[in-house]
């Protein structure tokens, strides 16, 4: 692995710096940036600034106008994209349309392609329907929601909910168990236009986060008809593209967060480096010298993960162990950073005065989203006894 950044991504990572520091935070106190993400015509505006500046959805294919970066590439310009909560949706690189445009451009068709990719790697927003109330969510294999064959096509029913950006959505990719025919009990992926009135938006649910765009929602299918041509990739194989979604996306959301991390620590530093307590300034503490010194670790250690996971992500390995192990490692050191950070700051840390604050409560979640740490543990020491058995035996 080269450890070198590229001139063209230098450049790339100086100009998405700029971008959003002189066109995006100023739009962190507009009220259209409300408590479920930022409103359609919010998003649209810095979208439009995104595209002039060349800098709007830099991993889309560039067959479809994107810059076609590469999964190590994306490491440094997405960590810049994420130094403001509102750059991911302003540069059209945050979840859960990042994740749906690498998906669709491993998996789909061409007629897929030309009908939903285009016109998402072009500003359209969708949404990835998996995670279910009773059923699937960190155990996929309990997934409730069902397609039962009909004629040339699908019947879909079923509850999903924690659905990302499903307002507004263009379409929805949806996993549900196929009922009848050869793949009987085999879960599946499907595609359908969101204005088809079979799907149903029933309730917007309130989270710690605020930066998605569209919010999450709670969804229900009423007896959705798709043809078969609605199947993504394989019939049976909804498992294994979720997994071609997952490993990157994971990553993905690695880069945006260790931004907003950097952000917090940024404003954290700058603070105690001119704040005057018990007769010097408050980083000559070293009571807060040393949360400093912890946040310049944990950077460090995550941005190493993440990219090296990437980068064999490059090579075509799937770094399954290696993208599990840093969405846990870096999920934990952004929560450990942006903490640190509150705490630095004291009283200001917990108010809306300054960034940090909508930062904490953005964070925390990561530690559950794509799998909570737990489930990542418990699979990773199920590997390392298994690799170990193999040893003995």
């Amino acid at each position: 692995m080269d450890f070198s950044t590229p001139d063209h991504i230098q450049d790339l990572v100086k100009r998405t710096r700029t971008f959003i520091a002189d066109e995006i935070i100023p739009y962190e106190k507009d009220p259209r940036w409300g408590e479920h993400g930022p409103s359609e015509d919010l998003r649209a505006e810095m979208n439009a600034k995104a595209k002039a500046a060349g800098l709007f959805a830099p991993h889309a294919p560039k067959e479809f106008g994107g810059l076609g970066l590469s999964h190590l590439e994306r490491s440094w310009v997405f960590e810049e994209a994420g130094y403001s909560l509102l750059g991911p949706s302003a540069m059209h690189c945050g979840a859960p349309d990042e994740g749906n445009i690498h998906l669709l451009n491993e998996v789909a068709s061409p007629e897929q392609r030309e009908k939903y990719l285009k016109p998402l790697c072009q500003g359209a927003r969708s949404c990835f329907a998996m995670t279910e109330p009773d059923g699937a969510g960190a155990d996929p294999t309990m997934l409730a929601a069902t397609a039962k064959v009909d004629g040339n096509g699908y019947v879909i029913n079923g509850r999903k909910w924690f659905i990302t950006g499903a307002k507004d959505s263009t379409f929805v990719i949806i996993m549900a168990k196929i009922e009848g025919g050869p793949h009987d009990g085999e879960a599946t992926m499907f595609l359908a236009p969101m204005d088809d009135p079979a799907i149903v938006l029933e309730s917007q649910m309130d989270t710690l986060d605020t930066s998605f765009a569209g919010g999450h929602w709670n969804m229900r299918f009423d007896d959705l008809r798709v043809d078969a041509d609605a199947v993504l990739g394989a019939p049976g194989a909804g498992f294994r593209y979720a997994q071609v979604r997952l490993a990157p996306a994971r990553l993905t959301h690695c880069m945006r967060w260790l931004g907003s991390a950097r952000r917090a620590h940024d404003t954290a530093c700058d603070y105690a480096n001119t704040r005057m307590a018990f007769g010097q300034i408050l980083g000559k503490h070293e009571g807060v010298g040393f949360m400093l010194a912890d946040n310049e670790m944990d950077m460090r250690t995550a941005r190493l993960s993440l990219q090296q996971a990437s980068w064999l992500l490059d090579q075509g390995d799937r770094a399954a162990e290696e993208s599990s192990m840093a969405k846990v490692q870096c999920s934990e050191a952004i929560w450990r950073i942006v903490d640190n950070s509150v705490q630095v700051l004291g009283g200001a840390g917990t108010s809306a005065h300054l960034p940090v604050e909508r930062i904490f409560r953005e964070v925390r979640g990561f530690r559950i989203y794509d799998g909570p740490s737990e489930v990542h543990r418990w699979s990773l020491a199920r590997k390392a006894l298994k690799r170990a058995a193999a040893r003995t035996a």
